[in-house]
């Protein structure tokens, strides 16, 4: 990891459209959770993120949107630090949380990755117990000492994902048995159950069908009273729904980032506006 720096205007202006022009940067009314500062991804000789910089608050519900392979998923998995997997991966800049550099030498990867929680495309259980599925975490992290405390945790995930009510009479029966709405809200449950601060969310909705898509949208809605949650969708509708800020990847830049309804509303750049009234994507 190379040594690594966020000046981005916060001016709305004329709806420019060259890529050197500042994104706009909503007003911070505290610290924010995650900074992020000239972030630069290569995979090989391929540069995936250039100079993206990201100030993502507390909270709140984060949404990135853009077309395919304009880098949003890279930039996600940089905030766990899952690239440190991809052979070749070069990245520049930073990514702090909480003010500290995830990326420093001294940085235990494994104990990052217990206060960023990951939820993926599709619904992805352990071959395991749906009790087991929860547990698995806070066994390795040692979060409960006691059968008690953890049927206590594994309970109490189960009801923060609304998950509860319909598995707490089948805990050990497998978490594949249960429909696609359903494991994917075991896999959220199993996610904050590490207690993390943070929840990355990958199409967490793509797999699944309207009622599903429905009960997890309503589902991050009351997460981010414990959590911020940041969010890559495709689906612009879900963006405007729950998140609180979006911000526009095209290219592997990000072109504008904003308070959600003024992006979709009110956008600074003609490129955004062009990409969320559908003249590409």
């Amino acid at each position: 990891m190379q040594s690594r720096n966020l000046n981005m205007d916060s001016d709305l202006k004329p709806m420019p459209d060259v890529d050197t022009d500042p994104a706009a940067t909503p007003d911070h009314v505290t610290e924010p959770k995650i900074s992020v500062k000239d972030l630069c991804v290569w995979y090989g000789d391929k540069q995936a993120l250039h100079d993206v910089n990201l100030d993502v608050e507390e909270n709140e519900v984060t949404a990135l949107i853009g077309p395919s392979g304009c880098g949003k998923s890279t930039f996600l998995r940089c905030i766990n630090r899952m690239n440190d997997l991809v052979p070749g991966v070069r990245i520049s800049g930073s990514i702090t949380l909480d003010d500290q550099d995830i990326y420093a030498p001294k940085v235990d990867v494994v104990e990052l990755r217990s206060h960023i929680g990951m939820v993926f495309q599709k619904p992805n259980p352990f071959p395991k117990s749906i009790y087991d599925n929860i547990a698995y975490a806070p066994k390795i992290l040692g979060l409960a000492q006691k059968r008690v405390e953890m049927d206590e945790l594994v309970e109490n995930s189960l009801k923060r994902a609304g998950l509860w009510g319909e598995v707490k009479d089948r805990l050990s029966s497998p978490g594949l048995s249960l429909s696609g709405g359903q494991q994917q809200r075991l896999c959220i449950a199993r996610a904050i159950a590490g207690s993390p601060s943070v929840v990355l969310m990958d199409e967490p909705c793509s797999a699944l069908d309207p009622v599903a898509t429905a009960t997890i949208e309503e589902l991050i809605d009351e997460l981010k009273e414990n959590y911020t949650i940041v969010i890559v969708t495709h689906n612009l509708q879900q963006a405007a729904r729950v998140a609180g800020y979006t911000a526009f990847f095209h290219l592997g830049k990000i072109v504008e980032y904003n308070d959600t309804d003024t992006l979709f509303t009110n956008p600074a750049m003609k490129k955004t506006e062009d990409y969320i009234t559908g003249r590409y994507g």
